[in-house]
């Protein structure tokens, strides 16, 4: 067994008021099933989250930074809200600032000036979607990033985002050790796909779930009320299909889920399709649901580069399947009526949901937690119903994926009767 500590950045000094404090020994394995009953001998145990009983910090001297990277994701505003709610109001920091556009907020030759967060500041921000801080996609310059935040006198910096960001993260913990700056790095996990390891649900993922499944059922309408009707809806998921699988379940009415980690056929015996003409020739009607890192392999040609953030530009599943679908009905006689639905924007701009705004403020609050400790080269992760404190350099690259002989995707087969 290897019990996982995380850095700090020295001595915890001060006494902290917070109730309820946790300590460092208490641990949370990192996976809860083991085949066999038996518990491995390399399992990995994570101290767990939550207030410690002494600071590395003074409250009274925190100045700390918020800033948001990548894509929208519902539940951004909740966590910059709990963020500083709970800096503010349960251990008294000095000043909290959000930092503008991403990372290029950190760099004072690019970025606007940082926002001073107050309480009537964020009052209201947890009903809207997006982020009020803004955001963007590509790297940090990390020494013009850690000479404008040095500057200012930020001593704990909480980076929302997913992979890349949390990359960029470990790049500003690990030069500001090198310089002896003690500033506290801690992530926290966003990415609306669910695909960050030891993190079992990210916020904003099941806000998607039910608004995807929104779409669906309009979908499913569609599709049914005309003859042949079919509706192809595609979805987030770039490497992982979890929203797709999600709302597919939630749904019930989806008759083909396509994702990434399980290849389909298009022709021939036992073609994609092949089912689908068969489905329409037995129910009239279908309703297809596609992540949109499915089938790449499929569609010839390249979709163009690289975007801001490094991740390989996707081809079109959607169209792709759209003109598919539709010359070889066409070439069969098969009169059909397709709609297609690509709701991913309308999706990820969502206020989150109720269960995502408690995550939300979870993840928050956690990781003030953590910051006011020292803890630094840090992410926030989540084991089941247990918050733990995760190494960064555990997360970046460690991709979580739907298991294709796991209970979620038999879920998925059970429910849509697909092969």
């Amino acid at each position: 067994m290897k019990f996982v500590h995380v850095m700090t950045l020295g001595a915890c000094r001060y006494v902290s008021a917070h109730r309820g404090t946790v300590a460092d020994t208490l641990g949370v394995p990192a996976e809860s099933r083991w085949p066999g009953g038996a518990v491995p001998e390399d399992l990995v145990v994570f101290e767990a989250a939550g207030p410690r009983a002494q600071l590395y910090f003074d409250p009274r001297t925190v100045r700390a930074g918020i800033v948001t990277c990548g894509g929208l994701c519902p539940g951004l505003n909740n966590v910059i809200r709990s963020l500083f709610l709970e800096l503010h109001y349960a251990y008294g920091a000095a000043e909290v600032y959000g930092f503008r556009w991403g990372y290029r907020g950190l760099d004072a030759r690019t970025g606007a000036e940082p926002v001073l967060l107050t309480q009537e500041a964020v009052d209201d921000i947890h009903k809207e979607g997006g982020t009020i801080l803004g955001t963007s996609r590509g790297p940090v310059d990390v020494d013009a990033a850690l000479d404008n935040l040095e500057r200012r006198k930020i001593n704990m910096l909480f980076c929302v985002g997913g992979d890349g960001t949390q990359r960029g993260a470990l790049a500003l913990h690990e030069r500001a050790r090198s310089r002896g700056y003690q500033l506290a790095v801690v992530g926290i996990p966003k990415t609306i796909d669910n695909d960050i390891k030891y993190v079992t649900h990210t916020f904003g993922f099941l806000t998607a779930v039910e608004e995807a499944r929104r779409v669906i059922d309009s979908a499913h309408v569609e599709a049914r009320s005309v003859l042949n009707g079919v509706s192809l809806v595609k979805v987030m998921g770039r490497e992982a299909g979890f929203i797709a699988c999600g709302a597919t379940i939630a749904s019930q009415d989806v008759n083909f889920c396509l994702i990434p980690e399980v290849p389909f056929k298009l022709e021939g015996e036992g073609g994609f399709l092949a089912a689908l003409t068969q489905r329409l020739a037995a129910r009239r009607h279908a309703v297809i649901v596609v992540a949109e890192g499915a089938g790449q392999e499929l569609i010839n040609g390249s979709a163009g580069g690289y975007d801001a953030s490094g991740n390989v530009k996707l081809k079109d599943i959607g169209q792709f399947l759209r003109m598919a679908i539709s010359e070889y009905c066409a070439a069969r006689g098969i009169a059909l009526t397709l709609r297609y639905f690509d709701p991913s924007y309308q999706i990820r701009s969502q206020p989150a949901d109720s269960e995502d705004a408690q995550l939300c403020d979870r993840f928050a609050r956690n990781a003030v937690h953590a910051g006011m400790a020292g803890k630094t080269g840090v992410v926030i992760g989540c084991i089941g119903e247990n918050f733990v404190h995760v190494p960064m350099d555990m997360v970046v690259g460690a991709q979580k994926r739907v298991d294709p002989h796991g209970e979620l995707w038999h879920a998925v087969l059970a429910s849509t009767g697909q092969r």
